[in-house]
C-alpha cells in the first residue's frame, strides 16, 4: 500500500498507458444525488475526506484539464451523478466517468457509466485493479501505481 498526501486544493493524477484517473477530496460535508436507470434518486452523504475519482479514457493535458473541470462541477456545483442503463448506446461514447465515496476500485471490465455503486469505476487496463481509499491526510492506494503526479486544482 502506498500513502499519498493530498490536500483539498490538489488533484492526484494516476496515469496509465491509455487512461488517466484524477482523485480529489470532497473538501466539505455535503450531499450528492445519483439518478438511476430505474428513475430513482439515491442520496450520498459525503464527509470532507471522501473522494471524487474521475476516470478518463485518454492521457495528456486535454484529459487532465477535463478531469479538473469534472471535479469542479461535481464538488462545487454539486451536479448530480447520472447512471445509464446497461445497454445504453451512449456509454460507448463517454470520455469520462466518476465515482464518489470513501473507497473506489478501478476495473477495466465494466461498462462505463452504468454502475450506481460508487465503489467501482471503469478505467484503462493498466490502472485496473488499483484500490483507492480515503485517509485523513490523503489517500491510500493498493496495487502497483505506474505513474502519478499532484497538481493544484
Amino acid at each position: 500500500m502506498q500513502k499519498i498526501d493530498l490536500q483539498p486544493t490538489e488533484v492526484l493524477f494516476l496515469i496509465g498507458d491509455t487512461g488517466t484517473v484524477g482523485v480529489v477530496k470532497v473538501a466539505n460535508e455535503q450531499m450528492l444525488f445519483i439518478g438511476t436507470p430505474e428513475k430513482e434518486e439515491i442520496v450520498l452523504y459525503l464527509e470532507k475526506d471522501d473522494l471524487i475519482a474521475i476516470s478518463s479514457f485518454g492521457t495528456g493535458q486535454k484529459y487532465e484539464k477535463a478531469i479538473k473541470s469534472m471535479a469542479y462541477i461535481t464538488r462545487e456545483m454539486e451536479s448530480p451523478i447520472i447512471v445509464l442503463p446497461k445497454d445504453h448506446p451512449s456509454s460507448k461514447r463517454l470520455q469520462m466517468v466518476l465515482s464518489v465515496g470513501e473507497s473506489v476500485r478501478l476495473d477495466c471490465n465494466i461498462t462505463p457509466g452504468t454502475h450506481p455503486e460508487q465503489d467501482i469505476l471503469c478505467s484503462c487496463d493498466s490502472l485496473s485493479g488499483l484500490k483507492i481509499d480515503k485517509s485523513d491526510n490523503g489517500v491510500n492506494i493498493t496495487g502497483n501505481i505506474m505513474n502519478y503526479k499532484i497538481e493544484k486544482l
